[in-house]
C-alpha cells in the first residue's frame, strides 16, 4: 500500500518525468492482475525509453491494440493508479499514452 508518505515523497520523480515523450521498447498485455488492479485487467504494461535514455516501465492508458507496438510513440502522462484508499487517499502515478 502506498502511504500518503510514500506518495508525497515520490513527487520529485513524477514531476520530473511527466510530459515526456519515449518509445516502446518492449511490451506485454496483464490478464491477470495483482490485487486492486482487478478493474483495468487486461491492460498493457511497457518498457519505455525516454528521448534522455532513461528507461521506465508503465501501465498503458488511452490504447488500442494497433498502438502495443515495438517503436510506438508515447508521453508520459499523470493518472489514479489504483482504487482510493479506505482513508480516502487517491494513488495518482505515471502512465504512458501513445502519441
Amino acid at each position: 500500500m502506498n502511504s500518503p508518505v510514500k506518495l508525497w515523497r515520490n513527487q520529485k520523480y513524477t514531476q520530473i518525468l511527466l510530459g515526456k515523450h519515449g518509445v516502446i521498447v518492449t511490451w506485454t498485455i496483464i490478464r491477470v492482475p495483482p490485487e486492486g488492479f482487478g478493474d483495468q485487467a487486461p491492460y498493457p504494461v511497457a518498457v519505455v525509453e525516454l528521448e534522455n535514455k532513461i528507461r521506465i516501465t508503465a501501465q498503458m492508458v488511452d490504447w488500442e491494440q494497433k498502438q502495443c507496438a515495438v517503436g510506438q510513440r508515447v508521453q508520459v502522462v499523470l493518472r489514479r493508479i489504483v482504487e482510493p484508499t479506505a482513508e480516502g487517499v487517491i494513488p495518482y502515478g505515471i502512465k504512458v499514452k501513445p502519441i
